[in-house]
């Protein structure tokens, strides 16, 4: 204060002007008779009072009372009644592309308990407050979404909630409690974005509404509504709630599923799940039990007494099977049982299993034979069944593996188990491929019964238990007495070879000496020849000299005949010893020898005989002496006489000679003496 003593009358002046245009300023921003307005913004007004009073009824004041105004400030300069309105500035907002915003009404009518989301059938400009208030609007989140775009929306009246923020005017902290939450939950169910389902992933989508009038009793699927395109209502797969619920559309679970597309959803008012496509491989087929539908009539016919059939689309089990292909089938509104069509093999062991696993619970068959051996026997049966007879086992057994592990591992087991106990081990070791043509005939029909088919038993090999190895003995008797048995037949064999061998050393011997048989043969043929010959040309010389000398012939016989009998012996014990000699030798110098021997018995006979040989012989000997010692054949001085040392020589050669037309003569007349020649005087 003491300051404001030493001030100038200028500056008192001053202070008197400013302080009267400040307090003007501020009594002119408080009064807010002129607001500014951004083009990208807007004002939401709130009036502070009005000679009309309060809003009695609902949030906003819709005939000029005080309270939020329906309508909003765009930009611009704007004037109003100083002192009267509150501006409340807000954003414009703004929907990005592929994106959803939610709506949230804080005034209108409230919700029935029956139902979940306000309806937006006649009141749906979320822009126009009064237009949706007056078109009885009910308040709380929306049916109707917002797209793509920029709206100008007063956020008295209307909360939107987006992915990236939440647009309000902030009233308490309840509420935005209550806001945070709403965006929560709509985050959990991916509720900001659409619903997109790739044609690649083979997915579909299982619709659950909630909203809406309940189910029927008994019903677990709602039925599908308005989905023909030509139909008013039609609701263009749950995008238009209003049109699915006027079409008649229940809360729950949808039977009507999502196929490949992208689908804008309001997620509270209708949930998405996703799941896989139903594919039904080449080689199956795919038996429908649909839980949901009208109530068809039985068209199994009267034979088949093990349950209903029914047409597509009722409730039951389908008589016609799905082919292979993919399928968009709602898995909560029906259950497809995959039957396959091709042969399949069912394997009873614990190790091995067919592709499909339907006996992964099989194990190999305990047997008892007849002569208590305690085998384990693996099999494998060959199964196929009829694509249209699917249905029939699907309705009878519920599914294939129940087929498998309740029906008919108990009568294939119960079928061996009889088999085993007529059989011993051996024979049932021995016996396997009669057992296996039998079980499956026999087992045929059986199968036929439950309208299947059997194409073929395979029995293994039994085995023992874990710890027994009574059977593995079995098995070793076998196998030694299967190699005796084997050894046996080897040596026959190999005794059959040497004979072989033998026969064929022999004709490989015979042939090595056919050529010296041959030579043989010629020889003695030759000889046989020569011999005829010398026979005729002694049989000359006989005659001629029998006329000289056959006085002297019986006494050179006489003579001659004793010095043959020493020959002859000389000569067969000669031959006796050649003959022990010959049968010494090896086999294959017999037939030279035989040949030898007919070759000369021929050139005997032909010469005569022995004796007559055994002469010629002792004639040649002599004469080669003679030439050996060149004696004279006639002396050249011979004096007349019988006696004297000269004429030795003469008679010697007169002795042999006639000793060789005495045997000759002798084999032709009687054996009477013949007188000896009178002496021949040579001079």
């Amino acid at each position: 204060m003491e300051s404001l003593q030493y001030l100038s009358p200028t500056e008192w002046m001053a202070i008197e002007i400013a302080v009267p245009v400040i307090v003007l300023a501020i009594l002119f921003r408080w009064s807010g008779l002129i607001r500014y307005i951004p083009n990208d913004r807007l004002g939401i007004l709130e009036k502070l009072w009005s000679f009309r009073g309060s809003v009695e009824n609902g949030f906003i004041a819709l005939n000029g009372e005080a309270g939020f105004q329906p309508e909003v400030v765009r930009g611009g300069l704007h004037f109003f009644m100083p002192f009267q309105y509150s501006m409340h500035r807000a954003d414009l907002v703004t929907i990005p592309q592929g994106q959803i915003g939610y709506v949230f009404a804080r005034d209108g009518k409230p919700l029935p308990p029956t139902q979940t989301l306000a309806s937006n059938i006649e009141a749906d400009d979320f822009q126009d407050v009064r237009g949706f208030l007056m078109k009885g609007g009910q308040k709380g989140p929306q049916r109707k979404i917002l797209r793509e775009g920029t709206y100008a929306i007063n956020l008295a009246q209307f909360i939107v909630l987006t992915a990236q923020s939440t647009y309000a005017v902030n009233l308490s902290s309840s509420e935005q409690k209550l806001f945070a939450d709403m965006s929560r939950l709509i985050t959990e169910r991916n509720g900001f974005e659409p619903v997109v389902i790739h044609d690649a992933e083979d997915m579909i989508g299982i619709i659950t509404i909630h909203d809406g009038p309940a189910l029927p009793d008994g019903e677990i699927i709602a039925p599908t509504v308005a989905n023909d395109p030509k139909d008013p209502n039609f609701h263009n797969n749950f995008q238009d709630p209003e049109k699915f619920l006027n079409a008649g559309g229940y809360r729950g679970r949808q039977l009507q599923v999502l196929a490949d597309g992208s689908y804008f959803l309001n997620r509270i008012f209708a949930t998405v799940e996703l799941v896989e496509k139903t594919i039904i491989d080449v080689g199956t087929v795919g038996v429908v039990v649909s839980y949901t539908g009208r109530r068809g009539a039985d068209i199994s016919g009267q034979s088949y007494r093990h349950g209903e059939l029914v047409e597509t689309g009722a409730r039951g089990v389908w008589s016609t099977p799905l082919l292979p292909g993919k399928y968009a089938f709602n898995t909560y509104a029906g259950n497809i049982v995959i039957v396959p069509t091709t042969n399949f093999v069912l394997k009873w062991s614990r190790e091995q299993f067919g592709e499909h696993r339907l006996d992964e619970n099989l194990s190999e068959v305990s047997l008892i034979t007849k002569d208590a051996f305690e085998p384990v026997l693996p099999l494998s049966v060959v199964v196929h069944i009829d694509y249209m007879k699917a249905p029939l086992v699907v309705q009878r057994f519920g599914d294939i593996k129940r087929l498998v592990e309740q029906t008919l591992d108990p009568m294939v087991s119960a079928y061996f188990k009889n088999i085993a106990q007529t059989k011993t081990l051996i024979q049932l070791l021995q016996e396997r491929s009669e057992i296996q043509r039998k079980s499956g005939e026999e087992m045929r029909e059986k199968f036929a019964s439950y309208s299947l088919e059997l194409q073929e038993v395979l029995i293994g090999t039994p085995r023992a238990n874990n710890g027994q190895n009574s059977i593995e003995q079995i098995l070793i008797q076998l196998r030694e007495r299967q190699i005796a048995v084997e050894k046996v037949e080897t040596y026959k064999l190999q005794e059959a070879a040497a004979i072989q061998e033998r026969t064929l050393r022999e004709k490989e011997a015979l042939a090595e000496q056919q050529a010296k048989i041959t030579t043989s043969a010629l020889t003695i043929e030759i000889s046989e020849n020569e011999g005829k010959a010398q026979l005729a040309r002694t049989r000359q010389q006989a005659e001629t000299i029998q006329v000289t000398a056959k006085a002297e012939a019986e006494k050179v016989r006489l003579a001659g005949l004793g010095e043959a009998d020493r020959i002859k012996a000389i000569a067969l014990a000669d031959a006796e010893r050649i003959k022990a000699t010959g049968f010494a030798d090896a086999e294959k110098v017999r037939a030279v020898g035989l040949a030898e021997a007919e070759a000369t018995e021929k050139k005997v006979a032909a010469f005569g005989g022995p004796d007559y040989q055994l002469n010629s012989q002792v004639l040649m000997r002599f004469a080669e002496a003679i030439e050996n010692g060149r004696l004279p054949l006639v002396p050249q001085i011979q004096v007349g006489g019988a006696g004297g040392e000269k004429g030795a020589t003469n008679g010697l050669v007169e002795m042999m000679l006639s000793m060789l037309v005495a045997d000759r003569l002798g084999r032709q007349d009687s054996p009477a003496a013949v007188p000896a020649p009178a002496p021949v005087e040579q001079h």
